[in-house]
Order: C-alpha cells, then sequence, then structure tokens
C-alpha cells in the first residue's frame, strides 16, 4: 500500500486515492462528459493508478500525474486534453 505522496518540493504527504478521483473527476466535468461517463471513467482511472502503485511506499506527484494522463489518453482523450489545459491555464 502506497503511503506517501512526494511533492516536487520533496515534501511528503499522505497518500490519497480520494485526491487522485476528484481530480479526474473535475478534469471529466471540465471535458463536458455526463455524469455516468464521468463515473465510469474516474472508477477505471483511479483503480488502475492506485493498483500500478500498491507496492510502493512511496510515489512522486509527477509519477501519478503522468500515469493518469496516459490511462486518461487511452480510455478518454478527451478528459486527458482537459486535464492538460487546466494545468497550463494554471501554471502547473
Amino acid at each position: 500500500m502506497t503511503n506517501f505522496a512526494v511533492k516536487k518540493d520533496g515534501t511528503k504527504v499522505p497518500f490519497s486515492s480520494e485526491k487522485i478521483k476528484s481530480s479526474i473527476m473535475a478534469a471529466a466535468s471540465d471535458a463536458g462528459l455526463l455524469d455516468d461517463e464521468k463515473n465510469k471513467i474516474t472508477q477505471e482511472v483511479s483503480s488502475s493508478v492506485i493498483m500500478a502503485f500498491e507496492d510502493k511506499e512511496e510515489v512522486s506527484t509527477t509519477e501519478v500525474k503522468d500515469k493518469i494522463l496516459l490511462e486518461l489518453d487511452v480510455s478518454s482523450p478527451d478528459v486527458a486534453e482537459a486535464w492538460r489545459k487546466y494545468e497550463q491555464a494554471n501554471g502547473k
């Protein structure tokens, strides 16, 4: 089970599957998906991402973001595009 996410500045924070889900859900909303589609994409992608890191004690937030985007590029390119637009607009 992943316990910590390591931010870019080196700060360790508790790993949060809920934060992953809410981020995907926000991007899905920005992409204009219907509620059923948002829920489906959020569940599929978050499960895959969480499983990918479950054997690591800690993981960088960059690795988590990259894995989310990799999954979204395959399953829902519109949501991946919305995520990237949000990051670009907010200087992330």
